[in-house]
């Protein structure tokens, strides 16, 4: 039986290795394209090694064109992080709100709330823009912070680890004198840095990587965001898949980094609510 066991593990190592092959090809493969000189981009079969580098050149071109990416980059991480700090801090305090605060009409509003996920977003956009616009928000990276601050996905996620926190902690800190707002930041928010920190690589990712948003809600081409850098780079350069490719692994880079930093969090935040669920 024991033999049956690591028989069935090893078949399941090579499976899951096989399949992280199958889906890191194109990545590789494009790594590979931003480095040689287009005549070796398209060749087949794929010479994953160049033959001539060419990665000096492509990358100058994408980082001091027209639109140099290093502005674009500022953009980004600029709105990405205001962002992701902004929807963490009101989604918990909503999630504590809703999980933590007995008030008449809780659940109902809650229920609401949860409705509100129903709707596409694209249905609210004609109406967004209007009140943008009567606002003085169009055009702005603060616009663009407001539109994804809000997130009924996020008060959901940490609704539910809130609801893990034992009742029993909060009844003591609030019979020694602390308020909500206290045992908030004190007690509950340490408890679930898991699904904090979950959460937060999730939003900056989604923000990161918005196009529709600042497709509609931007003007000035030096509010751009990395998205919209890389459309405006692939109208200028799409028929070059060496510089086209360069400017994609340009913009995937930071969501690694975060990733590769942050994969410890979300694996503990997985694991702990899959033990709640």
């Amino acid at each position: 039986m024991k033999q049956q066991i690591d028989y069935r593990k090893l078949t399941m190592t090579i499976i899951m290795v096989l399949l992280g092959v199958f889906f890191m090809t194109p990545f590789l493969w494009m790594i590979s394209a931003s480095l040689k000189v287009e005549e070796e981009v398209l060749t087949f079969p794929i010479q994953w090694i160049p033959n001539t580098w060419n990665a000096v050149e492509n990358y100058r071109e994408v980082w001091t064109g027209s639109l140099p990416f290093l502005l674009l980059y500022w953009n980004s991480i600029k709105v990405s992080v205001l962002t992701t700090l902004t929807s963490v801090f009101i989604s918990a305090i909503a999630a504590y709100g809703f999980s933590k605060i007995n008030f008449k009409g809780r659940d109902a509003v809650f229920l609401i709330v949860l409705a509100t996920y129903m709707i596409p977003p694209q249905t609210l956009l004609v109406t967004q823009f209007i009140l943008y616009r009567w606002f003085g928000l169009y055009d702005t990276h603060t616009g663009l912070i407001l539109l994804n601050s809000f997130s009924v996905f996020g008060t959901f996620m940490l609704r539910q680890f809130f609801l893990s926190v034992s009742n029993e902690i909060i009844e003591s800190a609030r019979m020694d004198g602390a308020g909500h707002f206290r045992i908030f930041t004190s007690i509950a928010l340490p408890l679930v840095k898991p699904a904090l920190a979950t959460y937060a690589i999730l939003r900056f990712i989604w923000t990161w990587n918005d196009f529709q948003y600042p497709l509609i809600f931007l003007r000035s081409r030096e509010l751009y965001t990395i998205q919209l850098g890389v459309s405006s780079f692939a109208d200028d350069h799409g028929s070059i898949y060496s510089l086209m490719m360069a400017a994609s692994v340009s913009a995937i880079i930071p969501l690694l980094i975060v990733f590769i930093i942050g994969q410890k969090q979300v694996i503990e935040g997985i694991q702990l609510g899959g033990v709640k669920g």
